[in-house]
């Protein structure tokens, strides 16, 4: 009974150091805590509190737990507006303490200057790509703002304002002493009910005041001629540093002066609401006067970002009516002696200020006693875990065996994430395809004959649409627009095609057959880009040239950048060597390119070509073939490599990446087979991942390990298993060698078995269940194998030991056949879910489990072995 007993046991540790160690290496590669892990006293961005029975919803922007190490320090982080409609923000409510932060200032911004969950933005990133529109601002423990009614500031819908940027100036980092995380932010309250009024900000500002040491008044004067629709301040807030004694703002009409605002910047620096109504018209003019004291000073003090520097501004908050609405405007222009030596007498009288008004604010009775509390900041060391990847597995039954394609060249998605495959039919690309000067040599065959574009249902790869016929000769890169129109270049026509989701003709660029390198030939263009934000289009070209081309939506030749690379030596920044595949960064108006030959991705500013960094991995190897853009978990990159040119490389699989920070998240291949030459790549909203391989003249599938888990196994008879997926397993055939089939001939194939999930959750019964049944079942076998053996051998422990090494039972079959020991590297390999990195090579002789994941094939079709011709300078 002992050796039963021991037997048991055995079986149970194995299978848990099974699971431990599946659970431990995605762990490993899952939960590394970031730089920016939220403490628990902050809520996380990204997502407004919208009720479907309320026009009227919460925006929380706060920090994500930042602990800064420097004084002055300037840290930002974004949040999304409701994305397809106009909303109104109609009061801001800050969290935050002086004590902490210096000030606050909210932007409206087309696109945040990055996509990181917090960034320096006072360093080499800003505020925002385009214009930082200021919305609100805070400081000195300053007590909320509300607007009047039916006045907001308009975001969203076409109004350029897509997203807002919290900037927080830490000025003295002395209260971070204990590492806590801060998280100050601001509370927007926001309506979906248009506002007739819609409101503003305009800013004056000294970029150029001189403050003298130990001088008692320095005047700062700012003055603009006004020259837009009508404005009605009603509220302001003036903000400096330690040296300012008063700030006045005035509207100058016919020389006469009224006051906007006044008030001492050592008061908390709220907007405080106009004594009196006024308008500003065309023609008047706007000042402001910031009065400075240098005494206690024994340097000179400049305008500048630190709190030992000084400003003067003064932010006037208006409305204006909605059809002539301008969210920002602002004067930086030094006013003249001659106007301001008209300025009222109190402008440069100071406001005494005690040390409690300053601290603690002076109200004027009339705000809600609850809404001046001074809102410190936990300070916690707990952490919380931000959402990390998922590790990528191959969907192994799709898509079946019926799906037949040719040379798999590009792969998209539709707005309905439906997979788009451009393929190659029955022409292939091969080194007898073009001579010398890259002109295509089989001309004479014709354009491929079928539906080179294919849009397929992604879970029962229905054909939903086919087209293409009669158009390509060489297929390559494919991408879609937001209107679902098709992107696509042709190597041998050296061409680029915009097509209807009918296929009909929209936009050719290029001459055919014609290769070239001016602004209207391309040299075997290899992928197109679109801006959905603004319809750019930008191309790679290509093979024989080395550049990105920028086009207007309607073909306009914009701008171009980019050179070829030498043989020898480290590329620089903007060199390529086929610049193979591209994916676009809309968050942040990004383009990234996978600079094949160079291994590597690059990244520009989309707009400029101005480069901003490269990604590069040892497990990229010498190729990088194709990459792509998803906003998940603040934004990833997908890619697969490819072979090496010369000897023995890297293996050929995909990579999941950190947009931020280039950071490799995960590794993925297939599990039957090894990939051939992945040639393209893109990943869809559910963080399903599909590889178009031009050598296979397959697409590989590739979903979340909980997803690829997701399975049952029941018994269909004696010595077989059916297993039933959440997928169709039933595939509709693409034909090559014939005509191929028409949708409504597709319809009439049915799928036989499948098995539908009402929910994707799974109890804690059930997971207990399956872990306990499979126990049981194993306890179960041991005691009929004990009892069994029992009978027909007695007692003979010799027997017994022969019996077990010999028998195949469950211990022999996890030996593996020819081990004297565990074959732990089998056994886990042999495992869906289990990464196996660490057990490569570990007594793989007896395994029928696996395949050397190592051994290559040359290819004898596109970018075959031989290394590809040096790329030439573009010219333009």
């Amino acid at each position: 009974m002992a050796g039963f007993i021991n037997k048991v046991l055995l079986v149970f540790l194995i299978l848990q150091n099974n699971c431990m160690c599946h659970e431990s290496t995605s762990l490993l590669k899952r939960y590394q805590q970031s730089p920016w892990t939220l403490p628990s006293g902050c809520r996380k961005n990204r997502h407004p509190d919208i009720s479907p029975n309320s026009p009227n919803f919460k925006l929380e922007v706060r920090m994500p737990g930042v602990t800064p190490v420097m004084s002055d320090s300037y840290f930002c982080t974004f949040v999304p507006v409701p994305p397809g409609q106009k909303s109104y923000i109609v009061d801001f409510k800050p969290h935050a303490s002086m004590e902490t932060a210096h000030h606050m200032l909210l932007f409206g911004c087309s696109m945040p200057a990055t996509n990181e969950d917090y960034w320096d933005c006072g360093g080499r990133y800003g505020t925002c790509l385009d214009e930082a529109k200021i919305m609100y601002a805070w400081a000195r423990n300053a007590p909320p703002t509300r607007l009047p009614a039916d006045v907001g500031f308009r975001v969203g819908g076409n109004t350029d304002i897509n997203y807002i940027v919290l900037q927080v100036h830490y000025g003295d980092v002395t209260a971070f002493r204990d590492n806590h995380k801060d998280c100050s932010g601001v509370t927007l309250q926001m309506t979906f009910l248009q506002q007739p009024l819609i409101a503003g900000i305009y800013l004056l500002l000294s970029d150029d005041t001189v403050i003298p040491p130990g001088e008692k008044v320095v005047n700062a004067d700012i003055a603009c001629l006004y020259k837009q629709t009508t404005i009605h301040p009603f509220a302001f807030r003036t903000h400096t540093h330690q040296l300012g004694q008063v700030v006045s703002g005035y509207r100058v009409r016919d020389g006469k002066w009224t006051l906007i605002g006044r008030q001492s910047p050592q008061l908390p620096q709220a907007f405080y609401h106009m004594e009196n109504s006024m308008d500003i018209k065309y023609g008047d003019t706007i000042t402001a006067r910031c009065v400075f004291s240098g005494r206690g000073r024994t340097t000179v003090t400049r305008i500048g970002r630190t709190s030992k520097d000084e400003m003067c501004n003064l932010y006037i908050m208006y409305y204006m009516e909605a059809k002539h609405a301008k969210p920002y405007m602002y004067c930086m222009q030094e006013g003249s002696p001659e106007l301001f030596k008209d300025i009222p007498p109190e402008a440069n009288i100071p406001i005494p200020v005690s040390p409690a008004m300053a601290m603690h604010g002076h109200h004027t009775g009339k705000e809600n006693p609850d809404e001046n509390v001074i809102l410190q900041q936990p300070k916690r060391e707990e952490e919380v875990v931000l959402d990390q990847v998922s590790h990528l597995e191959e969907a192994i039954d799709w898509p079946g065996e019926k799906l037949k394609l040719g040379q798999v060249s590009g792969v998209a998605l539709d707005s309905k994430n439906n997979l788009v495959i451009f393929h190659r039919g029955n022409h292939v690309w091969d080194e007898n395809s073009f001579d010398q000067k890259h002109i295509y040599q089989p001309q004479g065959i014709g354009p491929i004959q079928y539906n080179t574009i294919l849009t397929l249902d992604p879970v029962s790869v229905k054909v939903l649409n086919g087209v293409g016929s009669n158009i390509f000769y060489l297929p390559h890169g494919i991408s879609t627009d937001k209107d679902d129109n098709f992107w696509v270049t042709d190597v041998a026509l050296h061409q680029v095609f915009k097509l209807g989701p009918r296929g009909d003709y929209l936009l050719v660029l290029g001459q055919a057959f014609q290769p070239g390198s001016d602004s209207s030939h391309f040299c075997q263009p290899t992928d197109v880009a679109v801006d959905p934000a603004h319809g750019n289009v930008y191309v790679s070209d290509g093979y024989c040239n080395s550049r990105i081309i920028q086009f207007s939506p309607e073909g306009k030749f914009i701008m171009q950048w980019g050179e070829g690379s030498s043989l020898s030596g480290i590329p620089k920044p903007g060199q390529f060597f086929i610049p193979h595949s591209l994916t676009f960064v809309p968050v942040l108006g990004q383009l990234c390119v996978a600079d094949r030959e160079n291994g590597r991705i690059q990244c520009f500013i989309a707009q400029s070509g101005q480069f901003l960094r490269e990604i590069q991995h040892p497990e990229f190897g010498e190729r990088l073939f194709a990459v792509s853009y998803t906003p998940d978990n603040g934004g990833q990159l997908y890619a697969v490599n490819g072979e090496a040119l010369v000897g023995k490389g890297v293996p050929v699989q995909g990579f999941v990446l950190n947009f931020t920070t280039g950071e490799l998240l995960d590794i993925f291949k297939p599990i039957k087979q090894n990939f051939l030459m992945p040639h393209d790549i893109v990943a869809a909203d559910d963080k399903t991942i599909y590889v178009g391989d031009v050598q296979a003249n397959t697409v590989w599938k590739f979903v979340p390990a909980e997803k690829a888990e997701h399975r049952s196994v029941k018994k269909a008879g004696p010595g077989m298993e059916m297993h039933e997926i959440d997928a169709t397993e039933t595939f509709l055939e693409a034909e090559i060698e014939g005509k191929m089939r028409t949708p409504n001939v597709l319809e009439k194939h049915k799928s036989n078995n499948v098995l539908k999930q009402s929910s994707t959750a799974v109890s804690p019964v059930l997971i207990t269940l399956l872990l306990i049944i499979p126990v049981v079942m194993l306890v179960g076998i041991g005691l009929f194998i004990h009892l069994r053996k029992s009978k027909i051998y007695g007692e003979d422990p010799d027997s017994k030991l022969e019996s077990i090494q010999s028998s195949g039972g469950i211990l022999g079959r996890l030996r593996g056949k020819s081990s004297r020991g565990l074959n732990l590297g089998n056994f886990f390999a042999s495992h869906r879910g289990y990464s196996r990195k660490g057990f490569d090579r570990l007594s793989t002789e007896g395994s029928d489990q696996e395949k050397d994941d190592e051994e290559g094939t040359d290819s004898e079709t596109e970018e075959y072995s031989a290394p590809p011709l040096p790329p030439t300078t573009s010219s333009s």
